[in-house]
């Protein structure tokens, strides 16, 4: 988190755009930048259960980065695909991210960008990144399925993704959420993953290793559009 803040600040207008692809060397969770981690987290049990947690330096909720795929990018401001309206932004970002789960999982016109913000799953399921799809969100058959948040300064902007993938584990989720309502919170916003539950850490890493390699030639096709 600490050297995506650092890209943005150093970020040259005039540079080429930066993707910046995660890989975790242990279980982590990040939470957006407004969020207290102690209203939702047993911090002595994340301690024992060995979970990192990190302060994003852009908004929204908790995601945790076990079952996922995160990825950072960052548009200078002097390139032609940057925008001073941040929903053009978002949407620039997650075209490209569109194209990438429908080659992934050959979900084809079951998967969308939203037009529109949606209603909130419900109350208190705001504070997790996955729970209500906005404006040019990811979507399939309703449900979100790939988070992000945006920071934009004068030089450009830094978003940053996750793209579900599995069903979290109910018992880390347990151990570590101060109460069985934030834990039901956080399943219920994992209502799409394509690999299932109790997928093994090889089927994960190759997904992401697909997943990777499809979005960089999503990103660059759309950067020269």
């Amino acid at each position: 988190m600490g050297l995506d803040g650092n890209l943005l600040d150093e970020l040259d207008p005039d540079g080429d755009p930066i993707l910046h692809l995660y890989r975790w060397e242990a279980p982590s969770a990040t939470y957006g930048y407004f969020i207290e981690p102690e209203k939702h987290f047993d911090l002595k049990r994340v301690v024992q259960r060995g979970l990192t947690l990190a302060r994003r330096p852009t908004g929204g909720g908790i995601i945790f980065h076990i079952w996922d795929l995160a990825f950072s990018f960052l548009m200078p401001s002097g390139h032609p695909a940057f925008s001073q309206n941040t929903l053009e932004n978002y949407r620039f970002v997650n075209n490209a991210v569109l194209e990438t789960m429908k080659q992934c999982f050959s979900l084809k016109d079951s998967v969308r960008l939203i037009d529109e913000d949606a209603v909130s799953l419900s109350s208190g399921c705001r504070n997790f990144c996955m729970a209500k799809p906005t404006q040019y969100d990811v979507v399939y058959e309703g449900t979100k399925i790939a988070g992000a948040a945006q920071r934009k300064r004068k030089q450009g902007y830094l978003h940053q993704g996750s793209i579900s993938l599995a069903f979290p584990d109910l018992s880390l989720l347990r151990e570590v959420l101060l109460s069985e309502q934030e834990v039901l919170r956080a399943m219920e916003t994992y209502s799409f993953a394509p690999l299932g539950r109790g997928c093994g850490l090889r089927e994960l890493e190759q997904t992401r290793d697909e997943i990777e390699k499809k979005l960089i030639v999503n990103l660059k096709a759309c950067l020269k559009k």
